[in-house]
């Protein structure tokens, strides 16, 4: 089961925008940085497949300028 985290960064004036729509997918969390628009998002899928389908929907965000990958790890159960 894949588990990353990513810096999300909005296009300027979007910030809350891109954190609804974060917010709308399904194993994805998101922290949002209370002092610049940067939103932590961390995934959690059951498969690679699953999370390439989520990576690409979070690609599509109209709203989503930059996201970074910061760590990511796959956890064997």
């Amino acid at each position: 089961m894949p588990v990353k985290s990513y810096l999300a960064r909005p296009h300027e004036g979007q910030f809350k925008e891109l954190l609804e729509q974060l917010n709308k997918l399904n194993g994805c969390d998101t922290i949002p940085s209370t002092n610049e628009e940067i939103i932590v998002v961390v995934t959690d899928t059951l498969d690679d497949q699953e999370d390439e389908k989520l990576l690409a929907m979070i690609h599509n965000i109209d709203s989503l300028k930059m996201l970074s990958m910061v760590s990511g790890f796959e956890v064997n159960t």
